[in-house]
């Protein structure tokens, strides 16, 4: 295994080169300024690697931004659901928080629980968890309901109230 350093040549160091075999052949010594020569071959680098990594780290942001927002929009619109729904349940005579509601009590916290939401919430987030329908829909999944609670029976009256319309 030979023990000498690989010298690479490239373009920019041919002249110089053929200058120091020149000079050698004519017995003058020659004092190579490689320092100065790496110096500017680095900040040539630099000046290219730097925009490369400055436009990397921007690609890689621009790919992070839409799944970060999913994933806030989300988690604020579960927080807004859960949080409308403990009010209502609160606010409606009947309602206990982790006991089974009957269908006339169900209907009522997802009716106080949507017009908590449309009055407090700002409207972006309302419109995030599907506008009046949408978040109905989440209320009424987060509630223990008795078992012939269906949207049917329980949701449709429930946004008909929200609503302010006369409940069928």
């Amino acid at each position: 295994m030979s023990t000498r350093p690989i010298v690479r040549l490239t373009a920019a160091s041919m002249p110089l080169l053929l200058l120091s075999v020149g000079t050698a052949l004519a017995g003058d010594a020659v004092v190579l300024p490689w320092g100065d020569t790496l110096a500017a071959v680095a900040q040539g680098i630099g000046h290219v690697m730097v925009p490369l990594a400055v436009t990397a780290a921007t690609a890689a942001l621009a790919r992070l931004a839409g799944p970060l927002r999913v994933l806030v929009t989300t988690t604020l619109v579960e927080r807004l659901v859960r949080n409308v729904g403990d009010y209502a349940i609160n606010a409606v005579a009947g309602a206990v928080r982790g006991r089974t509601l009957t269908i006339a009590v169900g209907s009522a916290v997802i009716a106080g629980a949507v017009q908590r939401a449309l009055g407090e919430a700002p409207g972006w987030l309302v419109k995030a968890a599907g506008g009046t329908d949408g978040l109905g829909e989440k209320v009424f999944r987060s509630l223990a309901l008795e078992e012939a609670a269906t949207a049917a029976n329980t949701l449709a009256p429930a946004l008909a109230a929200a609503r302010g319309r006369p409940v069928p």
